[in-house]
This record gives C-alpha cells, structure tokens and sequence, in this order.
C-alpha cells in the first residue's frame, strides 16, 4: 500500500452518504445523500482521514499538501465506492443459446426443468478447474471494478456437490486475495436440486446440513447461507431448516425469495431474521410489512427482472412501506449476465418506480449493511476504508438521466488508485 496520502478536492458534488452506517436506511432517508458541493477528502493509509468542503481542507491541510497526490475532481461527481451484495460471480461458460430459447417463448423454470439453467452452468463448473474458475471471474470483476463496484458479494451454488461447492469457495477466497474487489462469500448448496434427488429433496437438504454446512463454518469459507425459496426448486419448510440451522454454525441467513410467484419467501426471511430477501418480485403485502418490521433488506435485482421479460419489483412500494432497499446485478449466466451496476440503477428508477439519489443509496449504505460491510464501507465518512469513485457528470441527477452509460472516472479502492480515465490501471 502506498504510504502517499491522497487529497481529492474540487468536488461538483461529494456524495457521501453520513450517517446511515449503524442501520439501514428506509423511507425518506434514502433520499438524504448529504452532499457536500465544492468537496474535498483527505486520505491517508488506505483510510479517510478528513471529508468537508475544498476550502476547508485546504486550510487544514496546508503544511502537507505537498505530501499528498492531489486528484482535481472540479466539474464531476465523487461518492462511495458500489457495493454489489447479490452475484454468482464464480463459475464456468456461458448460456446465450437459453437467451433465445425465452425469446421463442420459454420460460426459466421450463429451461431449468428440462436440464438446463442452473444444471446447465452446474456441470460446466464441475468440469473446469479451480484455475479456470478463478481465471473467468477476474474477467468479471474487471468489469466490475470500471463500472465503480469496490466490494461483491459472491456465492457458490453451481456445484450441487461437495467437491465443487468447495471449489468455489475456494476460488472466490483467492479471487479476494488477488483481485482489488473485496469478495465476501455466501454458500450457496441450496441453489436447486440435483438430478439424482429430484424425488427425494429433503435428502438433499439433509445432505447440505449433515455434511456441507458444518465444513463450510470450519473452514471459514463463508459467512451467509442462502437457498433458493421457489415452487419446483425448495419448500418454505425446507428453507426454513436449512437457514436455521445454517444459524447453528454460525452463518447468517439469506434468502432467494419469491422470484416466480408468490411462496412466502418474504415471510419467513423476516421468521429466521435474514439480513436480506433477495429478488421479490412477487412478494406478498404480509411479506414486506414483515420485513419491514424485522429490518430485513430487501436486495432487488432489477436486471434479472429485464432480462427474463418480467414485471420487476415494487421498490416504490416497499420503501414506502419501510423496507431498506438494496440493488444488485445479480451476476450469473442465465438470468443477469451483467456487470453494470450503473445499469441496475437506471432499471431501479425506470421500472421499479425508485429515485436517483434512492438508487445511489441502494448500492451504497444499504447494499454495504446487506453484506455486513457498512461500519466500513458505503459511504465517506472519517475513519472508513478509501473506497471511493469519481465520475465524470456534474451532478449525480446524470447518473440515471444517462441511461446505460458508465461514467465511472477514477476508483480508488483502500487508498490505491486502480481505475483512471475509465481504464485500469
């Protein structure tokens, strides 16, 4: 790490988000982005040492300006590094040819059912080695990073098995090593049945607990526990025993819920006290009232919802009613083959009827709490991590004015600059 200090002055904007680390923010205070105009950060050993106006800092800082890089941010916007808490970054091939097969009419289930989607993805990742893994997903997480997403969350779940389960764990925890994105890993066994136990998933539930879980807490290759809550893949009950006892062993839950119709996935994420509810497009109005009052977020994914041609969540409606949002690409193969975090963005406030600068706090502060990285990340404020971006717009308003454009300048991630000029450095 460089021992140089860092000093961004001259903000149009300084987008910094104070004051939502202790909890997630809901209802109005998502809009609060408590931007500071003609701003400035001062950062020292990968931390932020000071944050106010440019004329402030100047003065305080005026016997060591010498010492610091200076990046002259006049006539752009600066904010938190993105943070993205729901992708399948880790696995093998490629799905376009199922792309087509829903644009003549298919739908996810009906690919999945006939041995593709998740089983399709499923053996190409059994067959690949952990180097090839790691090799395929550092080509995402470039993508990532020029898009300004400083930390993803990553699950496992194309294994279906121990040994690749494992193997992806594994790669993500190297990835995270080698990679400047902060990788926080999920297990994710419970992603959809096997072959061989289609008649028989409570076997396989049983078979995750027993044997999967209990590896998985003892290795330290995860701190989440996730399953996929949906008609044709896991019950309700079945969820239900799994989290829980994922919670024995020291994983939080999380929980893919009511993605294809509504099965009381919402429900029993605020029941077993998830940190969050992931997709929800069909949740139920008792779902997200319980959610609600349990704090339990709810990471929407408003780019699989486009993707597959369907109606997307009620985000308006939930941060009406008090559920702290979160976005997310949702990267995979099958259902979101993106990296464009921005894009997510423009989908939230287009089709999910949210705001820009809600938008922003949903892949800021709110994204951070759903992956337990807010005390540290998700905004500017004195004594957190230097992840922070710069884009080249004026004000942050563009952002989603300019749909589908990334315009992501800089990043600077603990303290290092890794993108310039929209390129890596």
């Amino acid at each position: 790490m460089s021992t140089k200090p860092l000093f961004i002055k001259s903000a149009n904007q300084l987008i910094t988000l104070k004051g939502g680390s202790q909890s997630p923010v809901t209802k109005t205070k998502m809009s609060e982005l408590s931007i500071i105009e003609n701003g400035a950060v001062w950062i020292s050993d990968g931390r932020i040492e000071s944050v106010g106006t440019t004329n402030a800092l100047l003065e305080k800082y005026k016997d060591r300006l010498t010492e610091a890089e200076v990046i002259d941010a006049i006539g752009k916007i600066v904010l938190p590094g993105l943070v993205d808490p729901h992708t399948h970054l880790v696995y093998a091939g490629s799905r376009e040819e199922e792309f087509n097969m829903r644009l003549n009419g298919s739908t996810y289930m009906e690919i999945m059912n006939n041995g593709g989607g998740i089983h399709a993805t499923t053996q190409k990742t059994r067959e690949a080695s952990q180097e090839q893994l790691v090799q395929e997903s550092l080509v995402r997480l470039n993508r990532f990073l020029i898009h300004g997403v400083t930390t993803v969350e990553a699950k496992s779940g194309y294994g279906l098995d121990w040994e690749t389960e494992l193997k992806q764990l594994q790669a993500a925890k190297r990835l995270n090593h080698i990679h400047p994105i902060d990788i926080v890993s999920t297990f994710m066994g419970a992603h959809a049945v096997p072959a061989h136990y289609k008649d028989n998933p409570d076997a396989f539930i049983d078979l995750i607990i027993d044997e999967m879980l209990p590896k998985v807490a003892e290795q330290n290759l995860a701190e989440f526990n996730d399953i996929f809550c949906e008609r044709g893949v896991f019950t309700p009950e079945q969820s239900r025993k799994l989290l829980n006892a994922g919670k024995k062993v020291g994983l939080l839950p999380k929980i893919h819920a009511d993605e294809i119709e509504p099965y009381e996935g919402a429900e029993l994420a605020a029941e077993v006290g998830a940190i969050s509810a992931d997709h929800l497009l069909k949740a139920s109005e008792k779902g997200i009232k319980m959610m609600a009052e349990k704090g339990v977020i709810g990471v929407l994914l408003p780019g699989t919802a486009f993707f597959l041609m369907a109606e997307a969540a009620a985000g308006r409606k939930m941060i009406d009613q008090g559920v702290a949002v979160a976005l997310s690409t949702d990267c995979n193969p099958g259902s979101s083959p993106t990296c464009s975090t921005p894009f997510m963005m423009n989908l939230a406030c287009m089709n999910m009827g949210m705001t820009p600068a809600e938008a922003i706090t949903a892949t800021t502060i709110n994204a951070a709490h759903a992956i337990n990285r807010a005390a540290d990340i998700g905004s500017i404020e004195e004594g957190k991590k230097a992840d922070i971006i710069m884009l080249n717009i004026p004000n942050y308003m563009q952002m989603q004015y300019h749909y589908g454009m990334n315009h992501t300048d800089t990043v600077i991630k603990s303290g290092e600059i890794v993108v310039k000029n929209g390129s890596l450095v």
